[in-house]
């Protein structure tokens, strides 16, 4: 099987790290009062349960033997311990709801962190890694963590309380019996060591296998057509098969491990009882030792023993999760490209006007894409960028939009560096469109309405008739109402680029941005639209990249991008008289069309 990303394991062995421990505090303060009234709960729900053997040792020793004077007080005694049974359940109850509240508040604040800082990351970080496994931190690694954060630092308190309150009323009732019982603990700390050590890898290695299956799943499901159009289904099902099988096989090795741990603390415990009897019984003195002393002692052995299980499982969690917590902890540490300068301002309304001063760029260190750029442009100029691929006409636009920071110079709009103002007060204002039209899960109407959250549903028509949408969405079963699919599966290409554009007209951008945006329109439908777009650029200052150079004989300026800057700048017919370089690339393209 080839090796792809969706199958290269996430590193998950790093020792314990308490920073990331103690940084996750600010999640845990926010809740520390009901938190706080959950531990306590749970103290009193603890010493409640803990009073039944004691109760239990009074009725056998001192009650029963009363005869039928007794009865009445054991009849108290039973009413007694009922109700501190129902108090433990009672309390626990009321605990876990509290703190199934905090666990869930803990998902909502970590998963909205995570979702905001990937919503502001660069194209490259989602270019660079798969996106299922990037969809498996904010999910399963966040509903992993909360629980160690809210009921896993509880719980650890609680069960280091609960071994010290038995403690008390084991030695309360025998200290003999007492040591007997804590004889066992090495044996069992030895046993857990043992399990613990190739539990953890086990588990760390059943989170890596779900990943990558979660990370392949994502990437089939989104891939399906390609699948289907070179009949890859046959080695994408073996690649599945492998995944999942390789998933299924490290789950149930991690599964063999845990259920190891409560058998082997049985056996200890059963162990230990039996020695209670049998020093109880044979060496200590059975005058001194009584029924209801062995009663109560067997009854906080077995006990004795969930905490101590309790806090490995705690301990074997937070060791797990740490590493969860760092995946989180570098993905929300993961710097934003470009993000607001300390003391940027507020874009004011805009009318158009930009200037590139010395602009000078590069992708990457000594390979230089534009070198020392200059143009201006006034408000309300259409601008076409031609030129052979990868000469740097997106790198203009992009800049403009300021989706990347300069080596050198500076962009300005109405005269304000772009670098010092606002990121939202800057792009808000512009209306960009991509080549790959992006159709979100839901109406068309919705889908439109996504560039102006508050249009009226008159704008958003107007905007597809503007664009020649309006017609083949008014003749869909539902209209503007029809549901569509994630990335718009069921409607065409130019479908899509359409109703993306009147989802970038009805924002009424000072500045249109068209990235080869009539890509996937075809000829007609191009030629309906040229009026459209002619009118909505009135005003407006535009830049556009178009592979079909008909689409942009009539801007006010045509620019040629190639060795790093601008070779060639002027109207169609200036640049045609002048027989350039853009004469070559129309006349080719002219021959092209018409052979």
């Amino acid at each position: 099987m080839a090796r792809n990303k969706y199958n290269v394991d996430e590193v998950l062995e790093t020792p314990f790290d308490i920073k990331h421990l103690k940084r996750s505090f600010k999640y845990i303060k926010k809740h520390g009062k009901k938190m706080i009234v959950a531990l306590i709960l749970s103290i009193l729900s603890a010493v409640s349960g803990l009073l039944g053997p004691i109760i239990t040792q009074y009725a056998l020793d001192v009650t029963i033997p009363k005869g039928k004077d007794g009865v009445l007080e054991l009849i108290g005694l039973s009413i007694l311990l009922i109700a501190t049974i129902l108090i433990s359940v009672i309390f626990s109850n009321i605990r876990s709801r509290i703190m199934t509240i905090v666990g869930q508040d803990i998902i909502f604040e970590i998963r909205t962190d995570l979702f905001k800082h990937l919503q502001e990351l660069p194209f490259e970080y989602y270019d660079n890694r798969p996106h299922g496994k990037i969809l498996i931190r904010v999910v399963n690694y966040v509903n992993s963590v909360s629980d160690m954060l809210s009921n896993g630092l509880i719980n650890l308190v609680l069960e280091l309380l609960n071994m010290f309150f038995i403690l008390i009323f084991m030695f309360f009732v025998n200290v003999e019996l007492s040591l007997v019982v804590l004889a066992g603990v090495p044996i069992f700390v030895v046993v857990m060591l043992i399990i613990k050590k190739v539990q953890r890898k086990a588990w760390q290695m059943v989170s890596n296998k779900s990943s990558n299956l979660n990370a392949y799943l994502q990437e089939s499901i989104t891939g399906a057509r390609i699948t289907q159009v070179f009949t890859r289904e046959d080695e994408n099902a073996e690649i599945l098969d492998n995944l999942s099988d390789s998933y299924r096989k490290t789950w149930i090795k991690a599964v063999k491990y845990s259920n190891m741990v409560g058998p082997s603390a049985d056996v200890i415990s059963i162990i230990v009882r039996m020695a209670i009897y049998g020093v109880g019984l044979l060496i200590i003195s059975p005058a001194y030792i009584t029924l209801g002393t062995i009663a109560a002692m067997t009854s906080y052995a077995s006990s004795f023993w969930q905490p101590i299980m309790n806090l490995s499982n705690i301990f074997n969690n937070f060791i797990n999760n740490i590493a969860y917590l760092e995946r989180i902890f570098e993905t929300l540490d993961e710097p934003p490209a470009i993000k607001d300068k300390e003391g940027a301002y507020e874009l004011p309304k805009i009318k158009g006007n930009v200037s590139f001063e010395n602009v000078t760029f590069s992708y990457e260190p000594e390979k230089t894409v534009l070198e020392n750029v200059s143009f201006d442009v006034k408000s309300g100029e259409s601008i076409a960028l031609v030129g052979p691929t990868g000469a740097g006409k997106s790198t203009i636009v992009s800049l403009i939009s300021r989706f990347y920071e300069l080596d050198k110079g500076r962009i300005t709009i109405d005269g304000n560096d772009i670098s010092e103002v606002t990121l939202h007060s800057l792009r808000s204002q512009m209306g960009i469109m991509l080549q790959d039209s992006f159709i979100f899960s839901g109406t068309i109407l919705d889908n439109v309405r996504y560039g102006k959250l508050d249009a009226e549903p008159e704008e958003i028509k107007k905007a597809c008739e503007v664009v020649c949408a309006s017609e083949f969405i008014e003749a869909m079963p539902k209209g503007y109402m029809t549901e569509v699919n994630e990335r718009g599966s069921m409607l065409s290409g130019g479908q899509k680029q359409l109703i993306s554009f009147a989802r970038t007209l009805l924002s009424d951008p000072k500045i249109l941005i068209l990235d080869e945006a009539t890509s996937s329109i075809d000829a007609r439908t191009e030629r309906l639209l040229q009026e459209g777009l002619f009118r909505l650029m009135e005003g407006r200052t535009s830049f556009i990249i178009a592979h079909r150079l008909s689409t942009i004989k009539n801007c006010d300026r045509i620019m040629y991008i190639d060795d790093k800057g601008i070779v060639e700048s002027g109207t169609h017919d200036e640049l045609i008289e002048k027989r350039g370089e853009y004469y070559k690339l129309y006349t080719s393209q002219h021959e092209e069309y018409a052979g």
